[in-house]
């Protein structure tokens, strides 16, 4: 089985380069190497950092901490999904042998 853990976060205003560079740099500091990692961005300042994990959905899992108050708006948002495979099947029909699209 695979796991996706999400993590969203809003910088303060003028400050989402920062927080692009915090979460990267975090992400590279897990204590261990997901399946597969991604940063995206997204206007007002916005970050987000998607991992898969080998493992299943109860599993613990290496996670992302909070960033410091003065460079986000809010508390981080986070999701933690199972992943049904390529072809959204989870049922051995293909997509159930770990892999990420």
């Amino acid at each position: 089985m695979t796991v996706a853990l999400m993590w969203e976060a809003r910088a303060v205003a003028g400050r989402g380069a920062e927080l692009l560079e915090w979460a990267r740099a975090r992400s590279a500091e897990l204590t261990r190497e997901p399946l597969r990692r991604e940063l995206l961005r997204a206007p007002q300042d916005r970050v987000l950092v998607i991992t898969w994990w080998a493992g299943g959905y109860g599993d613990e899992l290496p996670e992302l901490p909070e960033p410091d108050t003065g460079l986000v708006t809010r508390p981080v948002h986070r999701w933690r999904f199972e992943s049904l495979g390529a072809d959204g099947t989870a049922d051995g029909a293909g997509g159930t042998d770990g892999s990420v699209g």
